[in-house]
């Protein structure tokens, strides 16, 4: 990164005079600016989170198995493994550790006693929350400076960063919220 293009002000992005949130896309190439603030944006976002994790010696797969389970408790490992769009062995180690350590509980389907259905125990729920409540203030603090009523068009702009086939309708279906 070289400093003559990008100064850093308090680990912040900033472009002086130039920087403008109506700025053209540049007609000639990548938008290298917001290539770089999605950078420092995902840097920040996951790092609140990822100190919090690290108490308990995980990692960001363990947040995102207790993100999709607080949000979709009683889920199988498959549509788990669907979501998550990772290995069996990868999801394993992760869900051996959260099992081991309290945070999330494994039981027999109803009517096929193969499936596995996930559930947060109270322990994971309330590390799933903290982690929620990290990211959700800044989410409410950067709506805030925005202005709330753009909040459909951010949606849409990172749903459109999604590719199609792994089904951005998740990220902007209102009732997911």
């Amino acid at each position: 990164m070289r400093k003559s293009t990008l100064s850093l002000v308090d680990d912040r992005p900033m472009r002086g005079a130039n920087h403008s949130a109506s700025a053209p896309v540049p007609p000639d190439g990548p938008d290298f600016e917001l290539i770089e603030l999605l950078f420092f944006a995902y840097r920040d976002f996951v790092g609140e989170p990822d100190r919090l994790l690290a108490r308990h010696g995980f990692g960001r797969a363990h947040h995102r198995v207790l993100h999709f389970i607080n949000r979709h408790q009683g889920l199988t490992v498959a549509e788990l493994l669907d979501i998550l769009e990772i290995t069996k062995q990868s999801l394993a180690r992760v869900l051996k550790d959260l099992v081991r350590g309290g945070f999330v509980e494994q039981r027999a389907g109803a009517e096929d006693r193969r499936q596995r259905l996930l559930f947060l125990t109270p322990r994971g729920q309330a590390l799933a929350q903290g982690l929620a409540g990290m990211q959700g203030a800044r989410i409410a603090r950067a709506l805030g400076a925005t202005g709330a009523a753009h909040r459909p068009v951010i949606a849409r702009f990172l749903a459109e960063l999604i590719d199609s086939e792994r089904g951005a309708e998740v990220a902007t279906d209102p009732a997911a919220s």
